[in-house]
């Protein structure tokens, strides 16, 4: 994992100095850009009516600004055109029928892939579903699947029924990692050393880019070399990675990886998924994939509307494709992705680093242990814009209490809070009154 440059300030408690970190932020202007949902009326701590302290990004990003002009543009066109509207000659800004590489150059700068890598189509679980399809090609001697012990459940469901699906318990066919006895997150020296002592027996090592409940981000350029030393293929589910962490997919060389894009890509609840197939299988045939299941989309684009019978793929990861994606889900993605452009993925980590340190040291500083403590790695490299907090007192109760004062974060379950100041749109004020706040209604 490349070597952070980002300088941290010495930090202050005071709320002149959020204020100070705020006005020198060459970010800040972004924050504009995006509709806040606003305090409830009820509330008592926090002026009604004013903007929420939003920090769940993680799990829904807000809306952009341009996000209505975007899907009313597409509408407008529909009204307009009718079908004609999939084609350039009628419709020649953002036509229908290459509606899904409007927000690729953006979608592989943001992951770190060449754009013949990647592809904008279906959601996040369907995605690994057809991903595994191709790559999970178990035998009698090779037939597991290497996972964190505490995936999302997702995750856990799609893969146990790809080894059922093939005739194997998951049981057998599924290995889980786990923290070391008295630990919170995983050793990367661990999961190589399962890896080096197991891998003629994994086929497939599958894990997440950032561990949803804990924040630990994963070093995934040495768990793909350790992997594929050993002849595994090697994926990642970027769901809490993507636009948060800096992803260098291409270099790292990873076989492939898939995720959504309604948390840090901000694209709507639900919105379309993308998915990221490594170059050197861009011009593989059908019989080097026997297990890919084909789609009329994923047929080349020069012949599609020939209908003929005979599935020749387009190059790279679009050969994967199924179906015409959904241009309004692609405009909401689009208005998202546009910004992360503008804003720079250097840019946007540096102030993710200072952020989360930041609301680090606020928890440290004004809290305490004997309130809260954090269980997501303290080293910058190792995490993204996410703490995960565990409290001494009941947590639904702490959650409830600060909800009702227009704070909006989530709880998972058994006991943590998970805090995501996130760049684009969250401040160090946000940091500050978020934790000045949770002090006042934890003492």
């Amino acid at each position: 994992m490349a070597s952070l440059t980002t300088e941290l300030p010495t930090w202050d408690t005071t709320p002149e100095f959020a204020d100070a970190m705020d006005a020198k932020d060459p970010l800040r202007s972004f924050r504009d850009e995006f509709h806040f949902p606003v305090v409830p009326d009820t509330a008592t701590h926090r002026a009604p009516g004013s903007k929420t302290i939003y920090l769940c990004g993680n799990s829904l990003g807000l809306q952009p600004a341009n996000t209505d002009k975007y899907v009313t543009e597409e509408l407008a066109k529909w009204r307009k055109f009718g079908v004609e509207g999939h084609f350039p000659d009628v419709n020649p800004e953002h036509p229908w029928v290459a509606a899904d590489e409007d927000a690729r150059e953006d979608m592989a700068m943001i992951v770190g892939a060449k754009p013949v890598e990647v592809a904008i189509m279906n959601t996040l679980t369907v995605n690994l579903h057809l991903l595994l399809c191709a790559f999970y090609r178990p035998t009698d001697t090779r037939f597991k699947i290497l996972m964190e012990g505490k995936a999302f459940p997702s995750d856990k469901f799609a893969i146990s029924s790809q080894v059922t699906h093939h005739g194997y318990d998951p049981k057998d066919g599924i290995i889980e990692v786990w923290p070391r006895e008295g630990e919170t997150t995983m050793r990367t020296e661990d999961i190589e050393k399962i890896i080096a002592e197991r891998g003629s027996e994994i086929a497939v090592v599958m894990f997440s880019g950032i561990q949803y409940y804990t924040g630990q981000l994963f070093e995934m350029g040495r768990i793909t070399t350790a992997a594929h030393e050993q002849g595994c293929k090697v994926g990642f589910d970027l769901a809490h990675a993507v636009g948060n962490a800096p992803l260098h997919l291409h270099e790292w060389g990873c076989d492939f990886a898939c995720w959504c894009t309604y948390k840090y890509l901000n694209s709507g609840p639900g919105g379309i998924a993308g998915a990221f197939v490594h170059e050197r299988y861009a011009e593989v045939s059908n019989d080097d994939f026997p297990g890919r299941l084909n789609g009329w989309w994923g047929h080349r684009k020069s012949d599609r509307f020939e209908m003929n019978h005979t599935f020749i793929p387009s190059a790279g990861a679009q050969s994967f494709m199924h179906s015409n994606p959904p241009v309004l889900c692609v405009a909401s993605l689009r208005a998202s992705t546009e910004v992360f452009a503008r804003a720079g993925i250097k840019e946007l980590r540096q102030k993710s680093v200072l952020l989360t340190c930041y609301l680090e040291y606020m928890i440290n500083t004004v809290l305490g242990p004997e309130h809260v403590t954090s269980i997501t790695p303290t080293d910058p490299e190792q995490r993204g814009a996410q703490l995960s907090l565990v409290f001494t007192r009941d947590i639904v109760a702490v959650h409830t209490a600060i909800s009702e004062q227009g704070v909006i974060c989530d709880v998972r379950k058994p006991s943590v809070m998970r805090i995501a100041p996130t760049p684009l749109y969250n401040s160090y004020r946000d940091v500050y009154d978020f934790v000045m706040l949770l002090n006042t209604m934890l003492k």
